[in-house]
């Protein structure tokens, strides 16, 4: 059950500050993209999130896309617009794509984070590879009957990591 219960929750990647995040001895930010930083199918960042992200850098801590998106431009263009780097077609829960971000980045496990809005990828990859695993809520489940189902079944998973500590 440890696999997929994560360390951290919160509501949306907003209410994850830089300074929190680097009080925790966090250095890299690995963030889903689809459904944690924005809603499936929107094409750029906005100004909000730019904004985050430089909170985020101000405090000394690197984002870093990391999606399983199979779109070799869906993450690709949208890390660009953010102008951070990103790994699509990451594979999560694997943890292959975890490792490479971190040496990427030049980073160890301790100060490697994950946000992600789904326990059988972003947190299980995360706790897999040895990273803290931030839950956050889905943005929106509009649009797939898929995603209805999938996250239904992570719902005993997302009340235990309800548990977890707050940043």
């Amino acid at each position: 059950m440890a696999w997929f219960r994560a360390r951290f929750v919160a509501h949306d990647i907003y209410e994850l500050s830089g300074e929190a995040l680097a009080r925790r001895g966090f250095k890299l930010l690995l963030a889903d993209l689809d459904n944690t930083l924005v809603p499936y199918g929107v094409p750029l960042p906005d100004e909000k999130l730019k904004a985050w992200r430089d909170d985020l850098a101000a405090h000394g801590v690197t984002l870093f896309v990391l999606s399983n998106n199979r779109h070799e431009s869906r993450p690709r263009v949208f890390a660009e617009g953010l102008d951070v780097p990103y790994i699509g077609h990451a594979g999560k829960p694997k943890t292959p794509s975890f490792v490479k971000a971190m040496e990427r980045m030049g980073v160890t496990r301790e100060q490697t984070a994950i946000v992600g809005d789904q326990v059988f990828t972003d947190v299980l990859g995360g706790n897999r590879a040895g990273v803290s695993a931030i839950l956050v809520e889905p943005i929106r489940l509009a649009g797939n009957p898929g995603r209805y189902l999938r996250y239904a079944v992570e719902v005993p998973f997302r009340l235990l990591s309800g548990k977890g500590e707050t940043l």
